[in-house]
């Protein structure tokens, strides 16, 4: 088994015991919840007399309903309405701090926990949202839970768990103009398969990683899961404490010396062992697009299909699968494919530096005659940010929608839907079918400057060679 790294050192220093099962018993840290899987756990708690144990380590926000064309209540989706109103009573209830609609702060959990700074290293932080191995970003062990799970951290915080074997993935060089963190973790899911990581913690580093900011850190935390890995994180460093220095939960003054002090203790030791790792050249990789129904179904923005008989005998069927739906052939490349939506948003890519990536795609550019453009901020923060510099009047000029913060197209959990057999160049997190709200709707991932860059074509473009043409 692993050892020195930081996950064995934030688990030893969280758990309470270990289980007849087997199972340890953690100590969960911070406690993140939203208006969908909490509200049936809120429900449990009252129907068997049983109250929150520490309301000051949950924190709740809104994000996976909420329209962004009109925030305004009631909401036209009566469930959406109703499981927000639940919420609302119970956080009320239980004195548990919650960042609503008209609080300044709402947004996407993923989002706004890092920039309120309540997500910190070496902590222990679970969510009923399997992306929540985004807030690994900071060097902490951060899970993705279900409501029985949801509903025993609000009665006890604590959680029954698995300890997990750690790989650690070394990604050295650096990175050609172009390519980002999101092709990065693609190119990692491609090569490792999206149950490469079963039963494993993800530790990210390496020289590229370590040149990383922050948000670029997040963005590689948070498709953990869709590599199979339940954790993934970043060992603390100069980037993550001047991140998190004045941030509105993090410690202050001296207290803020201390904790770094701290924080650097829970790093992995340079001589820490590792139940396997796995090497990556990031100076060989490019803008990543997937062609499938999974995450691990990419390619290279300058590659072909992959041909059916070329792939691993356990990967054809999905591959025949895929090919169906998408309606996309094999040997084909993927430059040229012609898009119907861009969406660009979500907690993968919601934040400044991508919107910031994006509008300067747009800028002195138009959207694509027949293509729809969604621009969704993570958060009320990012929102007021980017209209501070400018970035909604860029997408407005361009011909792209700016919208009000919140999940919108990554899921078809809100009125932000695909229709039909419509293809969408999507800067979120997952390509399954039906995930973008239409069971015939066909999505392909990519970073935001490549879904801009689609956006302006009309088909999937190599944004490198687009950004070197005059605007």
């Amino acid at each position: 088994m692993s050892h020195g790294t930081l996950y064995d050192k934030v688990w030893e220093r969280h758990k309470v015991a270990t289980l007849p099962t087997g199972q340890d018993q953690i100590f969960i840290g911070l406690h993140l919840i939203h208006e969908v899987t909490s509200p049936a756990a809120f429900g449990m708690l009252r129907e068997e007399g049983r109250h929150v144990a520490f309301p000051q380590r949950t924190f709740a926000t809104t994000d996976h309903i909420i329209p962004t064309t009109s925030a305004r209540r009631p909401f036209a989706d009566p469930q959406a309405e109703g499981l927000l109103a639940v919420l609302e009573e119970s956080v009320a209830a239980n004195g548990i701090e919650f960042f609503g609609l008209d609080s300044g702060s709402q947004g996407i959990v993923h989002v706004i926990g890092p920039e309120l700074g309540l997500s910190q290293p070496g902590m222990t932080i679970a969510c009923g949202d399997s992306h929540t191995s985004t807030h690994g970003a900071f060097g902490a062990i951060a899970m993705g839970i279900g409501t029985t799970q949801i509903r025993h951290v609000l009665e006890t915080q604590t959680l029954a768990l698995d300890r997990l074997k750690v790989r650690r993935l070394d990604v050295n060089g650096e990175l050609r103009p172009g390519v980002t963190a999101k092709d990065v973790i693609l190119a990692i899911i491609n090569r490792l398969g999206v149950g490469g990581g079963k039963g494993y913690a993800y530790e990210y580093g390496g020289s590229a990683v370590e040149r990383m900011d922050m948000e670029a850190r997040l963005t590689l935390c948070n498709m953990s899961i869709e590599g199979g890995a339940l954790n993934g994180y970043v060992n603390p460093d100069e980037v993550t404490f001047a991140y998190l220095r004045g941030r509105r939960y993090a410690p202050r003054g001296a207290a803020f010396e201390r904790a770094v002090a701290y924080w650097r203790s829970v790093a992995s030791d340079s001589t820490a062992t590792y139940d396997d790792r796995v090497r990556f050249d990031a100076a060989i990789l490019e803008p990543m697009v997937t062609w499938g129904i999974n995450p691990g179904q990419s390619v290279g923005v300058t590659q072909r299909l992959p041909e059916i008989a070329a792939l691993a005998e356990e990967e054809r069927r999905g591959a025949e699968a895929a090919y169906r739906h998408m309606k996309l052939r094999p040997g084909d490349p993927i430059l040229g494919t012609p898009i119907d939506v861009a969406f660009i948003g979500s907690c993968t890519n919601g934040r400044i530096t991508d919107l910031r990536a994006a509008a300067a795609v747009f800028k002195g550019r138009k959207v694509a005659a027949g293509v729809t453009v969604l621009v969704v901020p993570g958060s009320q923060a990012v929102n007021r940010q980017a209209e501070e510099e400018g970035l909604p009047e860029v997408f407005r000029a361009a011909g792209a929608e700016w919208r009000g913060p919140g999940c919108s197209m990554c899921l078809g959990m809100n009125p932000d839907k695909l229709v039909g057999e419509q293809i969408c160049a999507s800067s979120s997190n997952r390509n399954f079918i039906g995930r973008q709200g239409s069971p015939r709707g066909r999505t392909l991932l990519m970073s935001p400057a490549m879904a801009a860059a689609a956006a302006v074509t009309g088909k999937i473009t190599d944004v490198r060679t687009l950004e070197r043409e005059p605007s």
